[in-house]
């Protein structure tokens, strides 16, 4: 039987976590470049900017710095400040994970159309997690034989932040998913879409928090505790972003009749649905009014699994015309 807590056996196991860093380093910076023309598209001016998206960029961003710092801790070779390293470490890497889960809120509120009773639930569950992700920074590191070392950190808080986290996505799928399988109206188009392939990024986001839980609890070593972590924070940033820029890649290509138990989601569009009323006289006898509203015939644009649009066929122009007033008495 493997003694997990020998000198040979952690030695292993620290190598294999330091390779396997680089690995997950290097696919977080493919997937960063990869759909890095979403981001200038908003940057550049493009598009317009919604609130929504400050916790897209915050989480993007802080999980590209926070491996950026762990790189430096397993490569550096001169003495450095490696409390205020794995600090900024922690800062941003656990500001990634709770970004992460309130984007995936974000998309639930708006499922559930502001659901007032939801969003208060959410937001005293996101501000707990907070509360948890906040302790968790409390570690000391310093520098020992040529390497930095996390030499205190409590593990007790990890552990709970991570149970935490998991019920936490759990929530948020059987919410979201709940809501899409019933919906009160109806599926609409954007429905479809989020429950055609949204919900497996939901689930994602869970498994991932529950496979570093996992290894928490279990606890065979001091390297082992925590090897899934990065991973889990990775995954749930990456399924977190693309569930972002799907939707608002969708809600962007045109106008779509939403009713009034889904003008939430309207806050992620970039272009409103097109209502107006016009009139036509004919004649000097009938007077029509008419309310039109312009409705693609194709779901949206194809995109791939990163979000990005690889066909966008042009929109039928013939708009849907419906009239409120067919015929009314001469004057």
């Amino acid at each position: 039987m493997v003694d997990w807590h020998s000198q040979a056996t952690l030695v292993a196991n620290a190598e294999a976590f330091s390779k396997f860093m680089h690995v997950l380093f290097g696919l977080y910076i493919w997937e960063f470049v990869s759909s890095l023309d979403f981001d200038w598209q908003f940057i550049s001016g493009k598009r317009r900017f919604r609130w929504p998206l400050i916790f897209y960029f915050s989480g993007r961003y802080s999980l590209l710095f926070a491996l950026i710092g762990i790189s430096i801790a397993l490569n550096v070779t001169t003495e450095v400040d490696c409390q205020a390293l794995y600090t900024f470490n922690q800062i941003f890497g656990n500001s990634a994970i709770g970004l992460a889960s309130i984007n995936l809120s974000l998309r639930t509120m708006a499922v559930w159309s502001q659901n007032k009773y939801v969003v208060i639930v959410l937001i005293l569950i996101i501000l707990g997690h907070w509360s948890f992700l906040l302790h968790g920074i409390l570690l000391k590191a310093a520098w020992v034989d040529g390497a930095c070392v996390i030499i205190y950190t409590d593990n007790q808080i990890l552990a709970i932040t991570f149970i935490y986290s998991m019920a936490f996505d759990f929530t948020v799928l059987c919410l979201t998913g709940w809501k899409l399988a019933f919906p009160a109206n109806g599926r609409s188009k954007l429905i479809k879409l989020i429950f055609g392939d949204g919900l497996i990024y939901f689930a994602i986001a869970f498994l991932a928090n529950l496979m570093a839980t996992v290894f928490m609890l279990v606890n065979l070593n001091a390297v082992l505790s925590i090897i899934a972590n990065v991973p889990a924070a990775i995954a749930s940033t990456i399924v977190a972003c693309r569930v972002v820029r799907r939707l608002t890649n969708f809600t962007s290509q045109g106008p779509e009749v939403f009713t009034s138990t889904q003008g939430s989601t309207l806050a992620f569009r970039s272009n409103a649905s097109t209502n107006r009323r016009i009139s036509v006289k004919k004649g000097d006898s009938v007077h029509v009014q008419m309310d039109t509203y312009a409705s693609p015939d194709r779901l949206a644009s194809e995109y791939d699994a990163s979000g990005k649009i690889v066909k966008d066929d042009e929109f039928d122009p013939e708009a849907q015309i419906i009239s409120n007033d067919f015929k009314r008495p001469p004057y």
